[in-house]
């Protein structure tokens, strides 16, 4: 190797260190506290403001929940450090794989066609009909 590549590989390689301190200071993934029931209804209140809520159940880990808002079901799942909102017919929520705990929704959007939440039990009790 000729001086000049060493120095532009020194250089490059410094960049990287820099660049990878700097997210590391920035802190980009921010961990979260997990979803409880005030959050959950505040955060389908800003994404869905014209539905009312029939119910709402969390996952058990906290990272998503869904209420049943008439015959919609109103999904969020955690995405990075922020929530993603959904919705399906209550059909499909009541009709969705539950294996080993976890309850998995296929959706008919191609950005995320399957919304997977961990729950004791599903259906609920109280919404089953």
């Amino acid at each position: 190797m000729s001086q000049d590549e060493l120095i532009q590989l020194a250089v490059s390689a410094a960049a990287i260190t820099f660049l990878i301190g700097l997210a590391a200071w920035a802190r980009i993934s921010r961990p979260q506290a997990p979803l409880d029931e005030a959050a959950a209804r505040r955060l389908f209140d800003e994404e869905f403001p014209a539905r009312s809520l029939d119910g709402v159940w969390i996952a058990s880990d906290g990272t998503g929940a869904i209420a049943r808002s008439g015959d919609q079901a109103l999904m969020l799942c955690r995405v990075g450090d922020g929530f993603a909102a959904r919705q399906a017919p209550w059909t499909h929520a009541l009709a969705g794989r539950f294996r080993g705990g976890r309850l998995s929704i296929r959706l008919a959007d191609v950005t995320a066609p399957w919304v997977t939440m961990r729950f004791p039990a599903w259906p609920p009790q109280e919404t089953a009909a």
